[in-house]
Formats: structure tokens, C-alpha cells, sequence
């Protein structure tokens, strides 16, 4: 695999599942470590997005309206769509990675990060996937602006948001399914540690490589 500068080689993967606080925890862990972080969801709304488009019109695909995406779509043929385009995406994202030059490690998190991708070409101990357990997913909905509203406007507001909900716990449990068979570090996120100490777990899993 190209790696002009050893970036790939030294990178620091967080991957698992929406809402789970994977962002707030790498933050901190830059703080700490004075790391850079590379954020999979902020690259995915915009260079990605706009080379996914370009890659549908290439072969002659139409784009996927929010309607049919959210609202005549199932959780089931959602969730399939998202795990059909993540090992396009991470193609991109060690495309991205390559550019970067840094003598420290560099955090890539985010939740195209599968486990299936990662570890197929990157030690097993240089990733955590961390996942919210069912009643912290359902708090993070309630606080979270972000989680709470799908924020596109579509016919049926409160079916496109059920059906969203229900495609993450899809993604989700294929997350860990994956991480459990490739023997990936699951990290369960259920409210009573708070964001400190969640990153103090994470931490201790990549302490040999801080």
C-alpha cells in the first residue's frame, strides 16, 4: 500500500457507531497528546459527497433524492446502501491520510471506519469501535440538536427520523459483529463514564502508540 510520508502506518483508528461521542473523545485526545485528527463525518459532507456524486454520474446513476432516501426507503435497504458505499469512501479517506505529514500519530475517526477495512491492512490494536448502548443512543436524541432531527425537509418528518434511527442501529450491530469476529476493541458508551473518561479508555488501548 502507498504510504509516501508513513502516515497510514502510524494512524490511530476510532470507528463504531453514530452518537457514541467517537468526535469528543478524539478531540480530547489531541489535547492531550497535541495529535492531529482527521474527521471522517466532516470530509464525508463534503469533498466525499461531492465525489460520490461525480461517481454516479459517471455510470449513469441518478441521485438519490431525500425523499425516496428517507421516506419510501427501510432501515434494512438504508442501511444497506450506507454499508455498500463504505469501502468507496475509505478508499478516499486513505487517499486523504497520504497527503498529511506529522511526526505524531494521526486520529482517524469516524463511522465508515469498519472494522473489515481497517484491519485488513492495519494492526488490530491501533482501533477501538465504540458504540452507544440503546438508552444513551435514545439520550443523545433527546440533547442532541444534530440527533434529534433529521434536518431535511421531506413529507413524512417523523417516519424519515424512525427510519434513520433504526438504519444507525443496523449499522451499528454489523459494527461490532465485525470488530468481535477480527477481535477489534469494542467500547460500549452507556452514560455513567463521561467524555473524559471514555477517552481515558481509548487512550489506554493506543497508549503504546502515543
Amino acid at each position: 500500500m502507498t504510504d509516501p510520508f508513513g502516515t497510514l502506518g502510524r494512524a490511530l483508528w476510532i470507528g463504531g457507531a453514530q452518537w457514541a461521542g467517537k468526535s469528543t473523545v478524539a478531540r480530547l485526545l489531541a489535547e492531550r497528546h497535541v495529535l492531529t485528527v482527521y474527521h471522517y463525518d466532516y470530509q464525508g459532507l463534503r469533498a466525499h459527497h461531492e465525489r460520490e456524486l461525480l461517481r454516479r454520474l459517471r455510470n449513469g446513476l441518478a441521485e438519490v433524492d431525500d425523499e425516496q432516501r428517507w421516506v419510501r426507503s427501510t432501515p434494512e435497504e438504508m442501511a444497506a446502501e450506507v454499508l455498500d458505499g463504505f469501502p468507496g469512501r475509505f478508499e478516499w479517506t486513505l487517499d486523504d491520510l497520504r497527503s498529511l505529514v506529522s511526526p505524531r500519530p494521526i486520529l482517524v475517526e469516524g463511522w465508515g471506519l469498519r472494522p473489515e477495512l481497517v484491519t485488513a491492512a492495519f494492526d488490530v490494536e491501533r482501533m477501538v469501535v465504540m458504540v452507544p448502548t440503546e438508552e444513551f443512543r435514545e439520550r443523545q436524541v433527546r440533547e442532541l440538536p444534530r440527533a434529534a432531527a433529521l434536518g431535511v425537509p421531506v413529507s413524512d418528518p417523523g417516519l424519515a427520523q424512525r427510519n434513520r434511527l433504526a438504519r444507525d442501529r443496523l449499522v451499528a450491530e454489523d459494527a461490532v459483529r465485525r470488530a468481535r469476529e477480527r477481535g477489534v476493541h469494542v467500547i460500549e458508551v452507556d452514560g455513567t463514564r463521561d467524555a473524559e473518561q471514555v477517552a481515558d479508555q481509548v487512550q489506554a488501548r493506543f497508549s503504546r502508540f502515543l
